[in-house]
């Protein structure tokens, strides 16, 4: 996804997504393409909700048969809060935990590292974008990676704080960031309703 279609997407649904890179979206125009800042159209129930299966959607970038999958793999089992464990699979993502960890700009970016073969885990090569960590899990960049531009820049200027559910050390000078706890819905980096999440789907099977 473009610079330019990533910042219409947030437009469109009303919030800044970090998951897509650079901030600034809703800067200079903080409502819907093709609207003006006088008025906003009047949204449905259901558009409501759909706006909040949108907003995880696209910050991590996930098509919508993955983003199903994701759901059917958290509502197994007997647990009720089944929104909380797909958010620990989201976050727990290997593109998303190289994101939040500060070594990419973005997942997109993230994705690319580890697409590329940059990223370890467990000082192994993983190349698989929608792998899930466990807890205590560690990732790194390769020692050799670490001057590749996507680092830098991630290191440089990271989009997000570290969310607690990470920390980051060092080892024989490499940095390494290991999986301390499980994420959750308050680890989503953005305004979220997850009341509206759970209507969409209440009628629906993932």
């Amino acid at each position: 996804m473009l610079r330019k279609a990533r910042f219409k997407t947030q437009r469109r649904l009303g919030v800044e997504l970090p998951g897509l890179g650079k901030s600034g979206a809703l800067e200079r125009r903080p409502y819907p393409p093709g609207e003006s800042g006088n008025k906003r159209k009047k949204y449905s129930d259901y558009a409501l909700r759909l706006e909040e299966k949108q907003k995880l959607r696209y910050h991590y970038v996930l098509k919508e048969r993955q983003l199903r999958r994701f759901i059917r793999n958290a509502k197994t089992g007997k647990s009720s809060h089944w929104v909380n464990k797909l958010i620990s699979l989201l976050e727990k993502r290997l593109d998303n935990v190289i994101f939040r960890l500060g070594f990419a700009p973005s997942i997109p970016a993230a994705r690319q590292l580890i697409t590329h073969g940059h990223v370890l885990v467990e000082g192994k090569k993983v190349d698989i974008p929608s792998f899930v960590l466990k807890e205590n899990q560690a990732v790194s960049i390769k020692q050799k990676s670490l001057k590749n531009q996507i680092v830098l820049q991630g290191l440089q200027s990271p989009r997000l704080d570290m969310p607690d559910y990470l920390r980051k050390e060092e080892k024989q000078g490499q940095i390494i960031g290991i999986v301390q706890a499980q994420p959750n819905v308050e680890h989503i980096p953005f305004a979220f309703n997850t009341g509206l999440f759970t209507e969409y789907y209440a009628a629906r099977k993932a």
